[in-house]
């Protein structure tokens, strides 16, 4: 099985590509396809999912050290 990646996206969301399993705080899991945008800045109607409404309104560039 291949590692499963999380990529911080400048002035965006985190995209997780492979196999993961996301849950709400009860525990219930969230149907999602293998690719899915989480959304950082809080201003998504659709969360924990990326809607895109941060363009233009949220500004992040995280460098790993």
């Amino acid at each position: 099985m291949d590692k499963t990646k999380i990529q911080v996206l400048d002035n965006g969301p985190l995209v997780v590509k492979g196999e993961v399993e996301l849950v709400d705080a009860e525990g219930n899991a969230f149907t999602h396809k293998k690719v899915i945008s989480l959304c950082r800045c809080g201003l998504s109607s659709n969360k924990p999912f990326c809607d895109g409404t941060h363009k233009g309104q949220f500004e992040d560039c995280a460098r790993a050290e």
